[in-house]
C-alpha cells in the first residue's frame, strides 16, 4: 500500500507529469482524466471534483458534482510512457456529502464481496481477455479484415498475432499483473 507521501515522492523521483485518474462507469467502461502532476497533491487529498452528469448512468445534471478519491494502492507508473512520465490512480467516486456513490462499480463490488464474506463465502476473480486484431485501412484506422486465418493454439508463421501478445503481456507483468497464460483463440484473428 502506498501512502499519500510515497506517491508524490515516487512521481517527483520518476519525473512524472501526467497523472490519469481512472474509475469505472456503471457499463464497466473504463474513464479517466489526466491531470498534471502539480494537482497530484489536491487528488490526493480528495479534492478534485467532476461532472458526473456527463458519464451514462450516473447522476442528473442536478446532482452532477462528484469527487474522484485515489484508492493509493493502485499507483502505477505506466510502462509505456515515452516522452514524460505518466502516473495512474483508479479512483472511487463520492457525491458532494461525502457519501460512496451508489453506481460506482468499485462501491458496490466492494459492497458484494463483504456480502458474501459475511456468508461464510470468499469470491476470487481475474479477467479473461478475449480479443481480436484487425488490419488497419491507409490512414490507420482498423478495418474488418483480421490479420491472420490461425485457429486454436496455432503456431507462428500462421498465427500472426504472437508477437503482439507477448508484448501484452510483458507490459501487463512490467504494470504487476500475473499472467497466467496466452494463445490464439478459435476464430481467425481472435486472441485470448
Amino acid at each position: 500500500m502506498f501512502s499519500k507521501e510515497d506517491i508524490l515522492r515516487s512521481a517527483k523521483e520518476n519525473k512524472v507529469r501526467l497523472v490519469r485518474l481512472q474509475f469505472s462507469d456503471i457499463f464497466g467502461i473504463m474513464k479517466n482524466v489526466a491531470i498534471s502532476v502539480s494537482q497530484l497533491e489536491k487528488a490526493l487529498d480528495n479534492e478534485l471534483m467532476f461532472d458526473g452528469s456527463s458519464i451514462d448512468g450516473f447522476v442528473r445534471i442536478e446532482e452532477s458534482d462528484m469527487y474522484l478519491r485515489p484508492d493509493c494502492s493502485t499507483w502505477l507508473i505506466l510502462p509505456w510512457s515515452e516522452d514524460a512520465a505518466i502516473g495512474r490512480l483508479i479512483c472511487d467516486i463520492y457525491d458532494t456529502n461525502g457519501q460512496p456513490f451508489a453506481g460506482d462499480p468499485r462501491y458496490i463490488l466492494r459492497k458484494a464481496l463483504l456480502e458474501a464474506a459475511e456468508m461464510g463465502y470468499a469470491m476470487n476473480v481475474g479477467p479473461e481477455a478475449e480479443f481480436f486484431l484487425f488490419h488497419t485501412d491507409g490512414s490507420g484506422k482498423p478495418t474488418l479484415q483480421t490479420h491472420d486465418d490461425a485457429g486454436y493454439f496455432s503456431l507462428p508463421p500462421v498465427d500472426l498475432g504472437e508477437n503482439a501478445r507477448r508484448d501484452m503481456v510483458l507490459t501487463l507483468e512490467d504494470m504487476g499483473f500475473e499472467v497466467e497464460a496466452w494463445h490464439h483463440e478459435c476464430a481467425p484473428g481472435q486472441d485470448e
